[in-house]
């Protein structure tokens, strides 16, 4: 007798696609440090130059509020699935990029902008490195602090569960990346404290919306109502 496999809910879909467009665009858009205005004023109050923080924390700010939505409607063990599939786009996206930088430009190519391209695109091994360990370590103890919490107080407070996975979480990735990265090159002290900081204030406003907003979509997506 013929056996179908479960529908999977259209918005595990829709989440899992966008997850994995933010797993690649990550990488990429921390190349660029990024001034946030009012934050940059807890670098001197800290006793640090003003803060500015790499522009890929707003793709991994939207992969903690995902995953946590994930934990949220279809429980923990599918979201920490779908972060550990989440490697395979960004394995494969690390990879192509080193294929295309090892091919040979075209001979029309413009000198600078092939120089920019390098620039903006090669990596030393040691900082992919970080990126993968910090990722997977980060993005898991996001699910579970979230589901931990959850499992408390049940479906409550859900700003305040994803608030403090989501701190405790990056405050995590940070360390992580950074000393993994750069230690032995240059003092990370100082670095650490500011990228923590503006990554904490970050998680606390951004993230309770953005979970509230994809945990909207998913029950809506599915027909479902909120609780």
């Amino acid at each position: 007798m013929e056996t179908t496999s479960p529908a999977l809910p259209r918005s595990l879909f829709v989440l899992t696609l966008f997850y994995g467009g933010m797993v690649c665009i990550a990488g990429v858009l921390g190349n660029k440090l990024v001034s946030l205005g009012p934050l940059s004023a807890i670098g001197p109050m800290l006793g640090l130059e003003p803060l500015a923080v790499e522009a890929g924390i707003f793709a991994f700010l939207l992969l903690v509020a995902i995953s946590s939505a994930v934990a949220e409607v279809h429980g923990a063990a599918m979201a920490n699935r779908l972060v550990r599939v989440g490697f395979i786009p960004l394995l494969v996206s690390m990879a192509l990029i080193e294929l295309v930088l090892w091919l040979p430009a075209g001979g029309g190519m413009d000198a600078g902008r092939l120089a920019a391209f390098e620039t903006i695109l090669g990596q030393s091994a040691r900082m992919m490195l970080a990126g993968l360990i910090a990722y997977g370590t980060s993005q898991t103890l996001n699910v579970t602090i979230f589901s931990a919490l959850k499992g408390r107080e049940g479906s409550k407070l859900l700003w305040l569960r994803a608030a403090i996975a989501s701190v405790l979480s990056q405050v995590v990735d940070t360390l992580l990346f950074i000393t993994i990265s750069f230690y032995g090159v240059f003092p990370i002290g100082g670095v650490l404290v500011g990228q923590m900081a503006t990554k904490i204030v970050l998680s606390i406003v951004l993230v309770p919306a953005l979970i509230y907003l994809f945990v909207g979509l998913s029950r809506t997506l599915d027909g479902k109502h909120s609780t």
